[in-house]
Formats: C-alpha cells, sequence, structure tokens
C-alpha cells in the first residue's frame, strides 16, 4: 500500500523481457527513432488542433471555416539522429504553419532550444530528459541533451574572440572556482572574468579563461587577450588583493588607474582579528575606509595602527603596504568611488552563476564548465539593460578627470 505522503512513487518499470525483442543494435536504435518519430508527429497534431480551436470530429469544426486536409510527407534533419521523414499535417485552407518544424529549419530547433534553455538554468542532463519526456512526451537520452548543449561550444568560441571596445571606463576582474575533472580527478579550477563598463554606462562581461590556480601571471595573459582584441585603454581596474594583480595590470595597460577590492581586503584583516575584538576593531577600520579624503584616512590609519597593531601586526601591516593602491579611489568624486572601491559588481555576477550551476556541482571537463558558465552569463546579462544609476553625472566626472581618454 502506498504510504501517505509520498510525493515520489517510483518510475514504472520496463517488463523483464522487453529488451529480448531486438536481435541487434541497429533494431533497437530503429525502435526508439520510430517512437520519437511518433512523439513528433503527435506533438504537430496539437498543433493543427490549437490552431483549428476544435478536435478531431468535433462538432464544433462544423461549418467554421477551415480544416484538416489530411497530411503530406517532409524530409527533416535533426542533430543526433540525422534525416528523418514526418507526416506533416496540413489545414484546407492552408493556414496552419508548424511551430515545431519552421520551414528551413531542423525539426528538432524548438526542442533543442528548450533544452539548451533549461541547460542554461542549472538542470541536469537527466533533469532534463526527465522534463522533456514529462512535457513533450518524447525520449532523449542524456547522451543526446549532451551532443545538443555542445552546440554551444562555437557560440562560445565566437564569444570570447569577438572585437571589443577600444576603451573601458572601469574593468572588474575577479575568478570563480569550479570543480572540474584533471587528470582522472576533480579537483578545484578558476574561471577567469571580467566585466567592462562602456561608455554607454553598460556592463559586459568581456571573457573568461580557465586555469587551474588564480595567479597574476595568468591575469597577464588574460590582459594582454584584451588588448589583442582591441582594447587599447583601461581607466580604472578594480581587483582582489592578489600579490602581483597591479603589477600585471601595469604591465599592460599602464596608464589604469589600480583600485583594491577594500572589501577584501577587510576580510583578509579580520581573518588575524579574534572573534571578541572584531567589531572594535572593524569600528576603527571604517574611520579608514570610509573617511571623507585620503588626508583623513592616512591620519586614521595611523590611529589604528597606534592601537591595533601591536596586538595585531599581519591585520594592520597589510593596509600600510598596500595604501598606494587600496586608496585610489579617494582621488575620485563620491559617485566614482562608489563603483571602483569594491568587486561587488564581479561578485555579484559570481553569485549568479553559482545560482545556474548549483545542480552541476562537478564537470567533467573544462569545455562542459565553460559551456555552463556561458549560458549562465548569458542570462545574467539580460537584466543589466539599464546603465550604472546616476550615468550622466558619472560620465562627466570621468570625462572631466580623464579628458580626452574617453572617447566620447
Amino acid at each position: 500500500m502506498k504510504k501517505e505522503g509520498n510525493t515520489n512513487p517510483q518510475k514504472p518499470a520496463l517488463p523483464k523481457d522487453f529488451f529480448k525483442q531486438f536481435k541487434s543494435k541497429e533494431e533497437f536504435h530503429s525502435f526508439f527513432n520510430d517512437l520519437f518519430k511518433q512523439g513528433v508527429e503527435e506533438m504537430l497534431k496539437a498543433e493543427l488542433e490549437e490552431h483549428l480551436g476544435y478536435e478531431k470530429y468535433s462538432k464544433e469544426g462544423h461549418n467554421s471555416g477551415n480544416s484538416r486536409n489530411g497530411s503530406y510527407s517532409k524530409t527533416v534533419k535533426t542533430e543526433s539522429l540525422g534525416d528523418m521523414v514526418l507526416n506533416i499535417p496540413r489545414d484546407r485552407n492552408s493556414e496552419y504553419s508548424p511551430q515545431l518544424i519552421p520551414k528551413g529549419q531542423r525539426m528538432s530547433d524548438k526542442l533543442e532550444e528548450a533544452i539548451i534553455g533549461m541547460y542554461s538554468r542549472g538542470m541536469t542532463t537527466a533533469d532534463i530528459s526527465a522534463q522533456v519526456k514529462q512535457v513533450y512526451g518524447v525520449d532523449v537520452s542524456e547522451g543526446t541533451i549532451s551532443n545538443v548543449t555542445n552546440r554551444i561550444i562555437e557560440h562560445v568560441k565566437e564569444w570570447q574572440n569577438r572585437p571589443l571596445e577600444p576603451v573601458y571606463y572601469v574593468v572588474w576582474m575577479d575568478g570563480i572556482m569550479l570543480k572540474i575533472k584533471h587528470n582522472g580527478k576533480y579537483v578545484s579550477k578558476c574561471i577567469y572574468l571580467v566585466i567592462g563598463l562602456k561608455k554607454d554606462g553598460l556592463k559586459e562581461v568581456l571573457g573568461m579563461w580557465t586555469a587551474e590556480t588564480e595567479s597574476a601571471s595568468f591575469w597577464l595573459g588574460v590582459l594582454t587577450d584584451l588588448k589583442a582584441r582591441g582594447v587599447e585603454d583601461i581607466l580604472i581596474a578594480s581587483t582582489d588583493n592578489l600579490k602581483g594583480f597591479t603589477e600585471a595590470i601595469q604591465g599592460v595597460f599602464p596608464q589604469a588607474v589600480t583600485q583594491l577590492c577594500v572589501v577584501h581586503q577587510i576580510r583578509n584583516s579580520c581573518r588575524y582579528v579574534v572573534t571578541r575584538d572584531r567589531k572594535p576593531f572593524c569600528a576603527d577600520l571604517k574611520e579608514v575606509y570610509g573617511a571623507p579624503n585620503k588626508k583623513a584616512a592616512e591620519e586614521s590609519l595611523v590611529e589604528l595602527t597606534q592601537k591595533w597593531a601591536h596586538k595585531y601586526k599581519h591585520a594592520v601591516q597589510s593596509w600600510k603596504d598596500n595604501w598606494d593602491n587600496l586608496s585610489s579611489y579617494f582621488d575620485f568624486p563620491l559617485e566614482i568611488r562608489k563603483i571602483m572601491y569594491t568587486t561587488n559588481v564581479i561578485e555579484n555576477l559570481n553569485r549568479g552563476i553559482r545560482k545556474y550551476t548549483k545542480a552541476k556541482v562537478q564537470f567533467p571537463d573544462d569545455q562542459s564548465a565553460e559551456k555552463a558558465v556561458y549560458l549562465a552569463i548569458q542570462n545574467i546579462e539580460k537584466k543589466w539593460s539599464m546603465p550604472l544609476h546616476n550615468w550622466g553625472l558619472i560620465l562627466n566626472q570621468l570625462a572631466t578627470i580623464f579628458e580626452d581618454r574617453c572617447r566620447l
């Protein structure tokens, strides 16, 4: 007896002798090809029924002005099953145009778009297979779904190599760690990401690059790639506190103003502070990064050093060592400070990517990880349809500070 509250009933099992009917692999494939063909033809009939507005043999069809008119054969191409002959239903007034098989397109385009859409939102191949079966009544294997989503790889290559704008007003750079199979075992790899702020105030993900670890030397290669794709100048670069990052940026874009992420710096400092002291330490630290100008910030840093350095030397020393690149934002108006002193823009992107990829805990190779991240980025960028808040004011400030480098 089925227990109350059971929301996961078992899937019906195939009879034990089901597979005995097939004498060869070819017979097996032929059976499922026919099943797929039948499922698609049923969907086409449903499309025509919706177009006509009444079921077959229904009285509502009498004197309706249009009716079914048999079918015609059409050979269509599919991504994974090759050429297939389908019976396409038609209406007497020739008004019905199949949406599942638009003229000049593959039969499976609409279905493949649905599969890619589900994959881009973090569903696994097993989940997609079950969903397609439930919604479309068609059996599509996990292998076929992988083949369908692999069509994205060409789009990824085109996107990664596309020409970029000559100037980006601000770029934010950071990496996201994912578990990817490498040499037979799963390891954490870094996918490097760069967001650029364009002259219209809109953000754009400039690319992604995969490496085993995050390092300044690899970022140098990323920046070189950006330059090769047409980027001539970066006004402001906001990055995490990775050692050597600033030198890498200045090696490729020497005029760029570099700003280390203050939020990263605060987190790193707090690692050296015991819990009971963290609240008063952070309050004193806020007097430094929240100061109205650089002079006041430097005075607060001196006070912070005098109060805490004897107890938490490393927490304070890192601010002094990195001060030149931590304090760059004090040279700008408040509106620009808000968008450059932290890498929150790209950290929000990373959170969005994790949201879309959370069902995929591990990836079998770099390509599958990049495919998932690319699709997540495409979904996220659709929401970036408006310029930054106060963009007119910010643009005027940037144009005043950087003069002809803005290329308005």
